[in-house]
C-alpha cells in the first residue's frame, strides 16, 4: 500500500480516507499507463519500477523528457480543470503502484478542505521540484550563457 511518507501532513483519519480510495495496480514493461490529452483518471505512488514521462514532438514521435521511480508521485493533472494528461506516460520493466482513483480524490479535497490543502501542498512541492531538475537539465544542454 502507499507509503504514508509521501502523504506527511495528513493525519491518521485522512491517510486512512486516502488509503481507502487506493489500489494496489502493476504494470508491465511498455504497458502505457495513459496518453498525453487523455482523461487524468487517477494519480500513482511509484512502489517498484519506473515510469517514463513522454510528449509528441512533430518529426521525432514520442520523446522521453524523464524517468520517475520509487516513491515518486506520478499524475497532479486530476486537480486541474479540464482534467487532461499533459504528457504520457510508460512502464519501463514491472511497475508496481498504488492507484488512487481522481474522482474520489478530488470529491474527498471538497469534503476535507484540510486535506485537500495538504494535498494541493504535496502535489505543488511535487511539481516545483521537477521543474527545478527540468531547468537544471536545460542549463545543463544550453550552458547558463556565461563567460570565462
Amino acid at each position: 500500500m502507499a507509503d504514508p511518507e509521501v502523504f506527511g501532513e495528513l493525519d491518521a483519519s485522512e491517510l486512512e480516507a486516502l488509503l481507502s480510495i487506493a489500489d494496489d495496480v502493476s504494470y508491465e514493461d511498455g504497458d502505457r499507463l495513459f496518453d498525453e490529452g487523455g482523461e487524468a483518471g487517477h494519480c500513482w505512488l511509484i512502489r517498484h519500477g519506473r515510469v517514463a514521462l513522454d510528449t509528441a514532438v512533430p518529426g521525432r514521435g514520442l520523446v522521453v523528457i524523464q524517468t520517475l521511480g520509487p516513491g515518486d508521485l506520478l499524475g497532479w493533472s486530476w486537480l486541474v480543470p479540464p482534467y487532461r494528461w499533459h504528457f504520457g506516460a510508460l512502464a519501463v520493466g514491472t511497475v508496481e503502484a498504488t492507484s488512487f482513483d481522481a474522482e474520489r480524490m478530488r470529491a474527498l479535497a471538497e469534503q476535507d478542505p484540510r486535506l485537500g490543502y495538504a494535498l494541493t501542498k504535496q502535489l505543488l512541492a511535487i511539481a516545483l521540484d521537477r521543474l527545478q531538475s527540468t531547468r537544471a537539465r536545460l542549463l545543463d544542454l544550453y550552458g547558463n550563457g556565461a563567460r570565462d
